[in-house]
Parts: structure tokens; sequence; C-alpha cells
């Protein structure tokens, strides 16, 4: 069974996740531009941390059979500074044309400040310029309404529903996202957000249309290991398989593949790891024997993930 983690944050984990992800099954990812976790200060940053996104992750991800992709954009936290994000809309056009970037994102509202409206609005302007999709940030606080304002401010800006990811959803906001036409997405958190127990539930009320899971994992309590666990414990609580594939799997491609950069051949027929090759003069390992010439190595098995 594949999975893809359409939602983690890898520049904040380590190669042992790569390793343990690759063999749990997981064969693609999106790794959207975010918070660092505390604030940056001149613009400099945005660029470096822009560039490894679009440059070593998505390198680092494939020495361990894993094809990275990204989401760029000014995160909703920090667009409340408004000098600097002034200074990051400038840099974005630079990035959203890169290899491997399936939309802008994630952007969005986090305290629903009037600057947050701004450059949100301005990020969907550009994802109508770029032709491109959108990964939407749903507000920790307040989050219904402002999960409704997203779609409601998505639409007045042109921006088609189909073509826009609502995350961080939850029981009261599934509804609403399904019935406008977004793509739901659910991140499972080990103790906030979404837990996979309430996921199995939210399975089995509203199947599988249009949503699918992520991880979010990130530099804080988190699982990279949340979506092939979450699939193990529908397919043990009685969700069908189909529904179980679409949420872990084939909806995440559906929805990030309408951008033209995220394809199933990408990973059905991968290239053989070498993990002798450089990132400008740079390698994953530290004095390992380097893997050369092996397939990933995927998991057959679903019991093959330990389920906490």
């Amino acid at each position: 069974m594949r999975f893809i983690d359409p939602h983690i944050h890898m520049s904040a984990r380590t190669t042992d996740d790569y390793e343990r992800m690759a063999t749990a099954g997981i064969v693609a990812l999106i790794e959207p531009a975010f918070w660092l976790g505390q604030p940056r200060t001149q613009v400099g940053s945005y660029i470096d941390y822009m560039s490894s996104l679009v440059g070593w992750e998505r390198f680092r991800a494939a020495q361990f059979g894993i094809h990275h992709y990204c989401t760029i954009g000014l995160n909703s936290k920090e667009a409340n500074n408004a000098a600097l994000a002034e200074q990051v809309l400038e840099i974005l056009p630079r990035y959203l044309v890169k290899e491997g970037v399936v939309a802008v994102g994630e952007i969005g509202y986090d305290d629903q400040t009037p600057v947050e409206d701004k450059y949100y609005r301005a990020q969907l302007a550009l994802a109508k310029e770029f032709d491109m999709l959108v990964q939407v940030h749903t507000p920790h606080r307040d989050k219904k309404s402002g999960t409704i304002r997203s779609m409601e401010v998505a639409i007045e800006m042109g921006v088609k529903p189909e073509h826009v990811v609502i995350d961080h959803n939850n029981e009261e906001t599934v509804q609403d996202v399904l019935d406008r036409g977004f793509w739901a997405a659910f991140t499972i958190y080990p103790n906030t957000k979404m837990g996979n127990e309430r996921m199995v539930e939210i399975a089995r009320k509203y199947g599988s249309n249009r949503m699918f899971i992520d991880s979010s994992a990130d530099w804080g309590v988190s699982d990279p290991l949340a979506v092939p666990k979450t699939a193990r414990l529908m397919l043990d609580r009685g969700i069908p398989a189909s529904d179980v594939e679409a949420l872990c799997y084939g909806n995440a491609l559906k929805a990030f593949g309408q951008s033209g950069q995220m394809k199933e051949e990408h990973w059905l027929s991968p290239a053989p790891v070498d993990q002798r090759m450089l990132f400008e003069g740079n390698s994953v390992l530290r004095g390992q024997t380097p893997r050369v010439g092996e397939q990933p190595p995927i998991a057959e098995r679903m019991d093959s993930v330990a389920f906490k």
C-alpha cells in the first residue's frame, strides 16, 4: 500500500524520519513553506529557506526514495509583519516557477487580522496570475468562521474551489468545505488538531470524496508516520479499503496533480537510489556506507508499521 503525506515540514525532521517513512510506504510528500517557530527578521531568511525547499530537501528526500514537492508562500502568522511581508511578496514569483512547486501555500489566517487578510488576498492574486493551486492554513482559534472566511475570500478573488485545498479541518468545518466544493485536508496530530480516532469517524460519516489526510509533522510534537498509522486504524475499524486508499493516497494525488508538477509516474518507476550523490558538495551520510542501485524499501504489509 502506497501513501502520500501532502503536508509535512521535513526541514524540521531528520534523515531517520525519511528512512522510516519510506519503509512505511510513503512514496511522496509535499512540504509547505511555513513559520519556523520564531519570527524571521529579514527577507534573506526567506530566500535561504525557500531555496532549501526547492533544492536541498528535494535532494535529501530522493536519497531515501521519496519524491519531494513543496508549496511556496508567506505564512499567515508572519504576514502580520507588514514591512517584511511586502519584501517577501516581491520574491515569491521567482520560487513559484521552480520545479516541484505544486501550489501557493500555506497561506490564510492566523488571528484573522486586517493585514493577514491583505496578504492572503495578494497571494490568491498571485495564484491566479501564475495559474496555480492554493493550500490554505485555517486558524487554530475561531476555526469555523476563519475557514468560511478563507473560502469566501478565495471565491471573491476568482479562485476556483477545486483549485484550493483547505487544511487543518475538523468536525465543525468539514461539511462547509465539502458543500462549497473545496478539497478538505485533515492534519493528524498526537494531541491536537485531528486525532486518528476522530478521523476514523469522519471517514465513516463522510466517506472519502474530496478529502485526504496529512501529518503536518514539524519541529513540535508530531508524527511523520501519521498517515500510514491512520490508514491501518481505519482498515482495522472497518473503513472500506477504497476509502482508505483515497484518503491516504489517491485524493492528494488528484488535488495536487492538477499542478502538472506531481505525477504518479515519478514513483511508479523510480530511479535507483544512489547515496554517493552530492548536493553542492554535501551528502546526507555521516560515514555510513552509501546505498547504491537499490529500489526504495517500500513496505508491503500494513503491519510493518507499529500503531500506537
